[in-house]
């Protein structure tokens, strides 16, 4: 494994550790909206393609936005 591959497998490590860190503590957790379900999905997507920046650095940067234009939706329901 050279480094790009260790540091992907972190981060896939540490999104994990999340993700059960919100299903443990249910009460404080908000619902996931599926915009907010597809972003978080084009950043692993992103992760995994790594290898090719292009499409890499492409899928995270579409999942970025995607999070961005839920945060502003979610704020102008309140």
């Amino acid at each position: 494994m050279n480094a790009a591959q260790v540091y992907i497998a972190i981060s896939i490590i540490v999104l994990a550790v999340i993700a059960l860190l919100m299903f443990v503590f249910k009460k404080r957790r908000a619902k996931l909206t599926p915009l907010t379900g597809l972003a978080f999905g084009f950043i692993l997507a992103g992760m995994i393609f790594g290898d090719e920046r292009i499409v890499g650095y492409s899928l995270m940067g579409i999942g970025v936005i995607l999070a961005f234009v839920d945060m502003i939706m979610r704020l102008k329901k309140k």
